[in-house]
């Protein structure tokens, strides 16, 4: 990996397209606030950000993605981009858990908490000998500044991209079954 790598690390996992740029050593961060609508945002967010630095896709040395846990769609959003982007440019895709990234630079112990639907949270605890496992529980928690989540997700990538180690293709991280219903309506008649 050379010294000084171009990381572009995004994050749709909640009601926001987040993304953060690494290049020549300094991070450059946007976030636009968005409830719906992130898919259609997404690709032209992150163009735009790459031209205004002056740079295009095969700029790029990796792409970063959060991976959860979070708002589903949102996950899957980001997720299939960052698989999409690696594939084309044949770099890698480093995926990072928002809880992860939330403990980044923490003192430890430390328990990370999203929000979850119906007054629940993700949590995670993170000690000086590594994290617990992931879980849903009850009680609310803040949601976290987007800015911070997003660089946060970029340095964590950064270092795994600088040890070498094998990198595994993100995969998103869910904690509860989706919340979508099967009609209730019955099966449209397929005529012959």
């Amino acid at each position: 990996m050379k010294p000084d790598p171009t990381l572009l690390a995004f994050d749709t996992s909640a009601a926001h397209c987040a993304a953060a740029l690494l290049s020549d050593g300094e991070i450059t961060t946007r976030v636009d606030l968005m409830a719906r609508g992130q898919a259609e945002h997404l690709m032209v967010m992150l163009d735009d950000m790459l031209a205004a630095a002056g740079m295009g896709w095969s700029a790029l040395d990796a792409v970063a993605v959060g991976i959860g846990p979070g708002n589903f769609t949102g996950i899957r959003i980001s997720v299939a981009a960052a698989r999409g982007i690696a594939l084309g440019l044949g770099k890698p895709a480093i995926g990072v858990s928002s809880l992860e990234a939330l403990a980044h630079g923490q003192p430890r112990p430390f328990c990370a908490r999203l929000p979850a639907p119906r007054d629940h949270h993700y949590a995670q605890t993170f000690t000086a000998r590594g994290a617990g496992d992931p879980s849903l529980e009850v009680g609310a928690a803040t949601l976290p500044d987007p800015v911070v989540l997003v660089s946060n997700i970029l340095q964590i990538a950064t270092i795994r991209l600088a040890s070498g180690a094998p990198i595994a293709r993100p995969a998103p991280l869910y904690l509860r079954p989706a919340d979508a219903a099967p009609p209730r309506d019955p099966a449209p008649v397929i005529l012959p």
